[in-house]
């Protein structure tokens, strides 16, 4: 197994550099579902923010992009099953992809909630606004 960063994942992604994105598809078209590539949580937080700041990418392409790279048999996502639950909230809502996957860990952790100062995650996350 192989981990990718989340350069790697956006080189990949948005084929913006020729040298890069070459080197980034050759790597991850070649990996196989018995030598998969690893994508941490972080990298896919990452992957997000970087899509949608620096590429001003729409929330339906980033559900694509995530949709297909959790998909994908020949990458393992980190705890895939929490990243799938917080990409429906995101889908579902006017949440950020970070506060659904914040929100969605701690339940998988068996937390009651999550606390939190910010209003729009209370309403949109499901977090519990602490006042």
């Amino acid at each position: 197994m192989i981990g990718l960063d989340t350069n790697v994942l956006v080189r990949y992604v948005a084929q913006d550099d020729a040298r890069q994105s070459a080197a980034a598809s050759k790597l991850i078209e070649s990996l196989t579902v018995s030598e998969p590539g690893f994508i941490a949580l972080v990298s896919i937080v990452e992957l997000v923010w970087v899509l949608q700041s620096s590429y001003k990418s729409s929330k339906s392409e980033i559900v694509l992009v995530l949709e297909t790279l959790l998909r994908t048999r020949e990458l393992t996502v980190e705890n895939a099953e929490t990243v799938w639950q917080a990409l429906r909230r995101f889908t579902d809502s006017n949440a950020d992809f970070a506060d659904c996957l914040i929100e969605r860990s701690a339940h998988a952790a068996g937390c009651d909630h999550v606390a939190t100062f910010d209003s729009k995650a209370a309403k949109t996350a499901g977090m519990h606004r602490l006042t």
